[in-house]
């Protein structure tokens, strides 16, 4: 999970403290959302490096789509 904190300082600026509390915001969020046993497997699906390293692409995908999208409407 620390990994994904790091993460998300870096592609955002957000203070460490700040990206923990987002980072266990969604955590809480999805395991309420998702079925039990999916929800359950969050955690450790976290404390894997493999599946962190995935879980990096995919946000850093998504915060670069998202930074694509800004720039677009500026343009506007």
């Amino acid at each position: 999970m620390n990994e994904l904190v790091s993460l998300i300082v870096k592609k955002t600026g957000l203070p460490e403290a700040m990206a923990m509390t987002v980072v266990n915001i969604v955590i809480d969020y999805l395991k309420k959302k998702l079925p039990a046993p999916v929800g359950a497997a969050l955690t450790s699906f976290l404390s894997n490096d493999a599946e962190v390293q995935m879980a990096e692409n995919l946000i850093g995908g998504l915060v670069t789509d998202v930074e694509k999208s800004v720039a677009k409407k500026g343009k506007k």
